[in-house]
């Protein structure tokens, strides 16, 4: 790839410059810091707003959303399960509409959408209402992070998009730590215009999202050949860089041929069960760490608070296994290393009930699972070849997982407090289950790579014309393990 773009545009002594044809130098560090300030920013703080408002219901329901709704525990958890399900069934479709329309469009309406939605669940009286107020919260939520997944791979190359990935999935921890204060502080408005302080949670955090969407219209740019923020020489050398390393810069428009070869993949399976196995422990720690904690001894303003340190720990965690797994070009050791550390937080959390020791059960917990999650993500962008089908791998990937999301919504029951035992249990298994099946990734692939290596591919080239465009079931593209 390197030698097709310098012979393009010519190396300078550096090794880490370029000349356009005119002789102006192009630095490719550069303008790579120029497309993380312009592009990954305004998505990370969309995707904050995206979890802080999925979870913020953890934070209302200490301040006393169930009993002011007159609810009872099992009702609640089934408002927490209500969401997964629209966010299963729609997250296939929102990213084909992102495929028919454009990022710029698609990306800031949705949030639009789920603002106006957030907003409304602060105005909701009974249960039927706040039921109905969270499925559509899922359903409007549901495209979001499938799409960012899909338009980063439209801006950056393989073995990049695991770290911008990473940290657009990092900003639910930051959602997690702020969630925390901002609700606390946002609680003691309890009694202003009539409203409970679980209300004014909702209809602040919602209104935020709102506003933040009307600026996202004029910050979400579409892709790399229309970006203004682009000179046309970087235009073209971003153009150049992609086209030797993805499918990223190819003109192809939505087919279904696309969304059935992601179908037929088992390997795109296998991803989404990657996930599905994080989603239960990422979901179930997010939505119930203000009442384990709270279960612990400690008030409810004192849970909001320690919620923040869990979720600060596990973003430099997440960012940091990001940074090596770029670095040395491997996903699969990071995923398992970060499950086996969650897995450790959960065996404190069954075998001890003090304080000090559960809590920082929460933090090794909280590290763990966010880390490998991130890594989980990330995979299917990096491996899937074929833009059709990369978008609706990484939809699947999110419906497959999120159904894990639905069963752990039932696992910490009232009746189960104080230690959740279930819970926890659950979340253990499912942790030691992404470690097999990200093992057997891990195998699939190398395996793969290994095979084309020794040219058993080779046979899918013949007759084929030499521009014929094969995804990655072309022998020369090589999966990142």
């Amino acid at each position: 790839m390197a030698e097709k773009v310098q012979a393009r545009f010519g190396e300078t002594a550096s090794g880490n410059s370029t000349k356009d044809e005119n002789g102006d130098v192009i630095d490719e560090k550069k303008l790579l810091r120029k497309l993380d300030w312009h592009v990954v920013p305004c998505l990370t703080i969309l995707f904050l707003l995206s979890f802080m408002d999925r979870t913020n219901i953890g934070n209302a329901r200490i301040e006393g959303l169930v009993a002011d709704l007159h609810m009872t525990g099992d009702q609640y958890l089934t408002t927490l399960s209500v969401y997964f399900i629209g966010y299963v069934l729609f997250e296939v479709p929102s990213n084909i509409i992102l495929k028919l329309t454009t990022p710029q469009l698609w990306l800031p309406t949705l949030t639009l959408i789920w603002g106006i939605v957030c907003t409304l669940m602060g105005l909701t009286q009974n249960f039927p209402g706040l039921l109905a107020v969270r499925f559509f919260l899922g359903v409007t939520e549901s495209g979001f992070f499938p799409g960012v997944a899909y338009y980063l791979s439209m801006w950056y190359k393989r073995n990049e998009l695991h770290y911008r990935v990473a940290l657009s999935f990092a900003a639910p921890t930051l959602a997690g730590a702020f969630g925390g204060i901002f609700a606390y502080g946002i609680a003691k408005m309890k009694g202003m215009a009539g409203l409970g302080g679980w209300r004014w949670i909702f209809i602040i955090e919602g209104l935020m999202t709102v506003v933040a969407s009307l600026i996202a219209y004029f910050f979400v740019h579409n892709y790399p050949a229309t970006a203004k923020f682009l000179t046309p020489q970087e235009k073209e050398y971003v153009i150049a860089r992609l086209k030797e390393d993805s499918d990223a810069v190819r003109d192809e428009k939505f087919s279904w041929d696309g969304v059935y070869q992601a179908l037929k993949d088992p390997k795109v399976w296998l991803y989404g069960l990657c996930f599905h196995t994080m989603s239960l422990p990422v979901y179930t720690l997010s939505l119930f760490l203000p009442t384990i904690i709270t279960e612990l001894g400690y008030t409810a303003a004192q849970a909001q608070l320690l919620s923040t340190p869990p979720y600060v720990a596990a973003f430099f965690v997440t960012m940091a296994a990001a940074v090596v797994a770029e670095r040395t070009r491997l996903r699969a050791p990071f995923a398992i290393a970060g499950s086996a550390l969650a897995i450790v937080g959960y065996i404190m959390l069954l075998t001890s009930h003090r304080p000090g020791v559960a809590y920082t059960a929460t933090i090794l917990a909280a590290s763990g699972i966010y880390s490998a999650t991130a890594i989980a993500l990330s995979w299917p962008v990096n491996n899937v070849s074929g833009q059709t089908k990369r978008a609706t791998a990484s939809a699947m990937q999110l419906s497959i997982g999120n159904v894990a999301a639905i069963i752990g919504t039932q696992l910490y029951r009232p009746k189960w407090s104080p230690r959740f035992f279930v819970g926890h249990s659950v979340a253990m298994g499912y942790l030691v289950g992404n470690i097999v099946v990200v093992t057997m990734l891990w195998y699939i692939l190398k395996n793969e790579n290994a095979r084309r290596d020794r040219g058993e591919r080779d046979d899918r080239l013949r007759g084929m014309d030499k521009d014929a465009f094969l995804g990655d079931d072309d022998p020369r593209w090589r999966f990142q393990t």
